[in-house]
């Protein structure tokens, strides 16, 4: 799965990475968690646009906003089966931006974090998916989930999950409506190769309230 993530980009970077419209209130973020509102670039009405989300999906025909926290990734390989997901699979996909992400591996004096960012960059893109659900007292909320896959070479050691993550060349591809939905589903089920670097990381990541560049230092294990 992916539960934690960073993104620590200038908003210039970011309009020009995706050829959006200046994000004037953008922050770096260094453990950016489920329910949280996160960036999400998206076609919209007027074109492609870079709006704020609850990570958590939830589904439009839900009952309650609780469910979100359950939905904060859909795995590539059912994604076109679970009601959650496959209409927006089909008709609602976005791009989340990140300059990394952070995963735990199990040992033998517990979880030890570590964090995972491109080779060439500090900014990549995880492939979303997105919904509108209005509760009953009217309001409106947009949230969006992070598809997963298999884990790479890089990934595998720490976990046998990793994001979906959309390289610059296929932007287009992903949030075109008109892209054929088969071609998708293969895509998320093999992704492009991107070149990953990875190194442990200080546990302090694993308290949500703590932030800053400190938590992606290198630590010793």
């Amino acid at each position: 799965m992916c539960g934690r993530y960073t993104l620590a980009v200038s908003s210039a970077k970011l309009a020009e990475r995706f050829a959006i419209p200046p994000i004037s209130d953008l922050q770096p973020r260094y453990n950016i968690a489920p329910t949280q509102p996160v960036v999400v670039v998206r076609e919209g009405n007027d074109g492609r646009e870079g709006v704020s989300m609850r990570w958590g999906l939830i589904p439009s025909w839900a009952k309650d906003a609780s469910v979100g926290v359950k939905l904060i990734n859909a795995r590539s390989e059912t994604v076109l089966e679970k009601p959650s997901f496959r209409t927006a699979f089909r008709r609602r996909r976005c791009l989340i931006p990140a300059s990394g992400f952070y995963e735990w591996q199990t040992t033998a004096t517990g979880k030890q974090p570590f964090y995972f960012t491109p080779v060439a960059d500090d900014l990549m893109a995880f492939a979303g998916l997105w919904d509108q659900w209005q509760a009953p007292i009217g309001e409106v909320i947009e949230s969006c989930t992070i598809l997963t896959t298999t884990a790479n070479e890089i990934v595998t050691p720490i976990h046998n999950r990793m994001p979906v993550i959309v390289p610059p060349e296929f932007t287009t591809f992903w949030l075109d409506p008109a892209t054929d939905i088969p071609r998708l589903h293969a895509f998320c089920l093999t992704p492009p190769p991107v070149a990953l670097h990875s190194y442990p990381v200080g546990k302090a990541v694993n308290q949500v309230r703590n932030d800053g560049p400190a938590l992606i230092e290198p630590a010793a294990i």
